[in-house]
């Protein structure tokens, strides 16, 4: 008895272990795992594999094939349903059939079929994926306390296995499935906090709009393709005067507002962020030419003077608008140089009177002069 418990221990070894590797490799090798049919072919092919390794070598017992095959097929129909344990099961039953045997049948119903159906009972159907969540391990355990007392219970009366065997079977099988979720959730909760630092390093927390670091670092790849593209600054005019009227409680309001502003004015494919203090900044990806962008940069003030903030009948206008500065490159441009170019420009609008565009060097197009009346 000492030789199949060692067995069952040899079992659990493998399957802690290969599902180690199995979470280490998934985010080092670069797959679509957006698409959920790869998705599933290749996780049911991971866990198709991982049982037919542990059926590979199997205790004998009085014509009965004994392992814990049912371990990573239970759990990955608990994690990933009915779809995930059918096709994990194929690899499985062809080999187990293949074997032969007088407990061909009862062996695949039990170990293979029983545990995706009673996995599958348990998995929560939600809208998310599952595989890159965190495992509820007490009901994921109460529900293979379920599936282990019907096996049992069912190998004792249908097999030559005894008591014993089914007692040791259900404790090694218990300890390899709680360990897989330990491995799966400390995994995944170490990929959801670095996807959260990333997310936060590259966003303004305040706006949500992306930060200055996010903005260049994805422009400059557009920048190194030679793309035609124009770089917009803009300006809160009197945006001091508006705080020290308001509070910097509406401040903040009516910089959320200017971001929301540009992410509706602006294309999925252009790029929007937030500068810093009351300064945005816009990448206009591949315009025709500068006259098409100069018209864009137009549209995102015009925007901006047509929306109504709160409490803006105070600014010295009567009204909240923004200053703007454009540069435009057909291709080879320095990012560093485009923006200086843009931030000269806006300044340029600053001092020719605000709520206005300027193109760099300093151009004024006319139809780009409108003032308030």
């Amino acid at each position: 008895m000492g030789e199949l418990l060692f067995f069952f221990l040899e079992n659990m070894a493998l399957i802690i272990a290969l599902m180690y590797l199995a979470i280490k490799t998934k985010e080092a090798v670069l797959l679509d795992w957006t698409n959920p049919i790869r998705q599933r072919l290749i996780i049911s092919a991971f866990f198709g594999f991982l049982t037919f390794s542990i059926m590979y070598n199997p205790f004998h017992f009085e014509g009965m094939r004994l392992d814990l095959r049912e371990v990573p097929l239970f759990f990955i129909s608990y994690v990933g349903g009915w779809q995930y344990g059918v096709i994990s099961a194929i690899l499985p039953i062809s080999f187990r059939a293949y074997l032969g045997g007088p407990t061909v049948v009862l062996g695949i119903l039990q170990s293979i079929i029983l545990p995706i159906v009673v996995g599958s009972l348990f998995h929560e159907r939600k809208g998310v994926n599952h595989f890159f969540g965190i495992v509820d391990i007490k009901r994921m355990m109460l529900a293979f306390v379920v599936f282990e007392s019907i096996k049992s219970v069912w190998m004792i009366f249908s097999t030559p296995a005894n008591l014993l065997i089914a007692s040791g079977m259900f404790l090694f099988s218990a300890a390899a499935i709680f360990s897989m979720a330990l491995i799966f959730n400390s995994e995944n909760r170490m990929l959801l906090l670095r996807k959260e630092l990333e997310f936060y390093s590259n966003q303004d927390p305040m706006t949500h709009l992306p930060n200055i670091r996010f903005f260049k670092n994805t422009v400059g790849k557009l920048i190194d393709r030679q793309m035609p593209m124009a770089i917009i600054m803009l300006d809160v005019d009197y945006f001091k005067v508006y705080n020290d009227t308001h509070g910097h409680q509406k401040g903040d309001a009516v910089l959320r507002s200017v971001a929301q502003i540009l992410k509706d004015s602006t294309r999925k494919e252009d790029v929007v962020a937030r500068y810093g203090g009351e300064e945005f900044i816009c990448c206009l990806h591949a315009p025709r030419d500068e006259e098409e962008a100069a018209a864009f940069a137009e549209r995102i003030r015009k925007n901006i003077q047509e929306f109504h903030f709160e409490g803006e009948e105070h600014q010295p206008e009567g009204v909240l608008t923004v200053s703007v500065g454009m540069t435009f490159t057909a291709g080879g441009s320095e990012l560093e140089e485009m923006i200086e170019e843009a931030d000269q420009s806006l300044y340029q609008s600053k001092r020719q009177g605000r709520n206005r565009v300027t193109v760099f060097p300093g151009v004024m197009a006319e139809s780009h002069e409108k003032v308030l009346n």
